[in-house]
């Protein structure tokens, strides 16, 4: 019983988060083996992810107090989790055929992020307990979807511009591993004064993030079509 609440609290906020982003790919969704492909190519770079950052902490193991807190969340955390979910993308969904609308872009990312961060949940949840799973429902999970919705905004910025598309793939990824470090910053100090801080940036995450979907949704080059069909083939 105790096995099957943590399983449960460590991936029904994966599962809620993956199928509401499914449920906003409103005018062509994507096939139902590309999206398992995205979470398995998130959960493959768990253990590369692990390996680079226990390098990186053993690294810096003689710095202490906030430059510390600042190298494990920007640099041991942030950059090598970012990195990885970014350069998987690229090799696996860059090129793909399906991705042939922006909001494409914004379903392969979350689903990268998602696959990462239920192993994640799980290895934190089977380790903490079920307090920690109700905590991170709230925060790590969305997190990790909200940065991935970020970098797929900006990768499928890229794909469909002519114009500055070496700026947008900067973007992707910088702007993720910038967020992703600064959330585990005001985290991982401990301070009030951060924590106050963090609130009002989460939910500044969330809004540019639902944003980030509608205007990605809106600018759907099948938006306009009555007929269109999805990936499956069948009528929309």
């Amino acid at each position: 019983m105790l096995v099957n609440n943590l399983l449960f609290v460590s991936l029904a906020p994966v599962l809620i988060i993956a199928l509401y982003v499914y449920s906003r790919d409103k005018y062509e969704k994507e096939p139902l083996a590309i999206l398992l492909r995205a979470l398995m190519a998130g959960v493959a770079i768990v253990l590369p992810v692990v390996l680079v950052e226990r390098f990186l902490s053993s690294a810096a193991s003689e710095t202490e107090g906030l430059a510390y807190v600042a190298y494990t969340a920007f640099i041991v955390a942030g950059l090598t989790e970012e990195a990885f979910k970014y350069i998987v993308f690229l090799l696996f969904f860059w090129n793909n055929r399906n991705f042939n609308e922006k909001f494409d872009g914004i379903v392969y990312a979350v689903y990268i992020a998602l696959g990462f961060a239920a192993i994640e949940n799980l290895l934190y949840v089977f380790t903490g307990g079920v307090g920690v799973g109700m905590i991170r429902a709230i925060t790590a999970v969305p997190a990790h979807a909200l940065f991935g919705i970020v970098m797929g905004f900006y990768l499928s910025k890229a794909r469909f511009s002519e114009n500055y598309r070496s700026l947008f793939l900067f973007l992707a990824f910088f702007m993720p591993f910038v967020f992703h470090g600064i959330y585990d910053f005001l985290l991982m100090s401990q301070s009030p004064v951060m924590l106050v801080i963090f609130v009002p940036l989460f939910i500044y995450f969330w809004v540019s993030g639902f944003r980030k979907m509608a205007i990605s949704s809106d600018e759907s080059s099948f938006r306009d079509s009555n007929n269109y069909q999805n990936k499956d083939g069948y009528s929309g």
